[in-house]
């Protein structure tokens, strides 16, 4: 699942304002979505945050192995083995 979470589900990244009294606010502008690789690529000189042996290009070559499409089947189908498992264990309990 956390292929499909880190590489094709975008989500909001918050934009903290602090107030005149020092108040931190988050506002989540629809421009701050992106998926938590694209969020990483964004970081500025984000290879010291990768292992010596990933680099960005390997990281976007798994990225684009699948569809945005194809990696939602693929966690349907893991969502629906994962709730049969609880259902089979439910029955014979």
């Amino acid at each position: 699942m956390n292929p499909c979470i880190n590489y094709h589900r975008p989500c909001f990244f918050p934009k903290i304002k602090t107030d005149s009294k020092g108040k931190q606010r988050k506002a989540y502008p629809f421009e701050n979505m992106m998926t938590p690789y694209d969020k990483l690529k964004s970081l500025p000189d984000v290879e010291q945050y990768l292992k010596p042996e990933i680099t960005l290009e390997t990281l976007d070559e798994y990225a684009m192995k699948v569809s945005d499409n194809e990696a939602a089947d693929c966690l349907q189908q893991a969502w629906q083995k994962l709730f049969g498992l609880i259902s089979r264990q439910d029955k014979t309990s």
